[in-house]
């Protein structure tokens, strides 16, 4: 599977500069985040393994993200709450169902609760032990060697191990523990 995190988001790009948490809630992508996506979308048709599935978390930022992939692969979204950020930081707090429903209408939210992100926090060992539900959940899908998963730093790296910088591509065998 490939994972990308998603573009630079508001709170990306303010905590950069200040490394302190602007306290925005569920931001969106900045315009920069929206062109490194695009250009990450370019680079996806030319992968050597086709995507033919669409996964992202419910955070506005990675369905920005995954709505230009979208748009570029030819695929549907579909919703995984489990890839979504590790709850730390205001931007953290997630978007209610209905608000996501309004703004991305062609994609389908009825299994996500209205409220469905985790906060306060989420400890690294609960943090863990999420990925490791979505690794083996994944593992059994017979397509993740050609599924895309729209995700966050903190996902990413416990999933794999990697810190990851925004719109960057990692390919991921849940098969593997």
């Amino acid at each position: 599977m490939l994972l990308i995190r998603h573009g630079e988001s508001h709170f990306n790009k303010h905590f950069s500069r200040t490394r302190q948490d602007p306290g925005i809630v569920d931001p969106t992508l900045t315009d920069m985040g929206k062109k490194q996506i695009e250009t990450a979308a370019k680079r996806l048709r030319h992968e050597d393994h086709a995507v033919a599935r669409l996964m992202s978390s419910p955070y506005w930022r990675a369905l920005e993200t995954a709505e230009i992939l979208a748009e570029v692969l030819g695929l549907p979204i579909e919703i995984e709450p489990l890839v979504g950020e590790r709850a730390f930081f205001v931007c953290d707090i997630g978007s209610p169902r209905s608000e996501l429903e309004e703004r991305f209408p062609a994609v389908d939210f009825q299994d996500l609760p209205e409220v469905w992100w985790r906060y306060p926090d989420e400890t690294d060992d609960q943090l863990l032990e999420r990925c490791q539900r979505f690794r083996l959940k994944a593992a059994l899908w017979s397509d993740w060697q050609e599924t895309l998963i729209v995700s966050h730093w903190g996902f990413i790296r416990g999933l794999t191990g990697q810190s990851v910088q925004n719109a960057t591509l990692v390919r991921h065998d849940p098969t593997v523990a």
